[in-house]
């Protein structure tokens, strides 16, 4: 019998069959190197590519720390994929996600384990701390956007957090398992829901920052920041109403 990983990554994937090799490959060559049990979930969230296929060649060749879930039809966007990986399948002491393009490589999660292990539920990477190390910029008008919107996002759910949307993760068991059994949206704004369950919860949260390399091809079209601004005013409402509680 597999002993229990300390380690769940989440990978979110639609139609990366040109960028999941690179990443499979970088995330479980580095997590071989470690002392400790891990497991890799891609979630296929109905891809119409061969991201389906090129995970299973791998899982198939060799790589049997990966949990494949290939869905025949989209559950929604980005969150919603997330949401099913960690609430469903991870089994990790800690629970982390990144993204398919491997924009933060997995080795960044050694920043995040003397917070981890040291009772932060919640650690975060950042692409604008004075530590971070962003290697290739994105195009201005994104950053000039980004900007503005995490300043309407700290001042309505996420006092204090310079990145909120930066998809690289990760969570105490417990922490992972309440906060999104909680969560509601679907797309982009997610990691803003998630963040605000936390802060309710009283979750402590560490941001650290993280090596970031814009990869190009980006799937976020200019329309997610305008969902973004509405899924953001609907969680600041349900925030209000006391409807992030915990279920009983």
């Amino acid at each position: 019998m597999n002993p229990k990983p300390k380690l769940s990554v989440v990978i979110p994937a639609y139609n990366e069959e040109g960028r999941i090799r690179e990443t499979l490959e970088e995330t479980d060559a580095y997590l071989k190197r470690q002392v400790y049990a891990y497991e890799i979930i891609v979630v296929d969230n109905g891809s119409n590519d061969k991201t389906c296929d090129v995970v299973r060649k791998y899982q198939e060749g060799g790589m049997r720390h990966i949990v494949r879930l290939c869905l025949s039809k989209s559950i929604g966007a980005k969150g919603s994929a997330v949401r099913l990986g960690i609430e469903d399948y991870a089994q990790g002491k800690y629970i982390m996600f990144m993204d398919a393009d491997n924009a933060t490589p997995v080795s960044e999660i050694a920043k995040f384990w003397p917070y981890l292990e040291s009772g932060y539920e919640v650690v975060i990477g950042s692409r604008y701390r004075e530590d971070s190390d962003v290697t290739r910029k994105q195009p201005l008008y994104r950053v000039i956007l980004g900007r503005l919107s995490n300043l309407l996002i700290q001042l309505l759910v996420a006092p204090g957090i310079k990145d909120t949307q930066l998809g690289f993760k990760a969570f105490s068991h417990r922490a992972a398992k309440d906060i999104f059994s909680l969560v509601t949206v679907p797309g982009w704004g997610f990691d803003m829901e998630v963040l605000t369950i936390a802060r309710l919860h009283d979750y402590r949260i560490k941001e650290v920052g993280v090596s970031w390399h814009e990869r190009g091809g980006s799937h976020v079209p200019l329309r997610a920041y305008l969902q973004s601004l509405s899924d953001l005013l609907k969680i600041k409402i349900k925030a209000v109403l006391g409807q992030y509680r915990k279920k009983t």
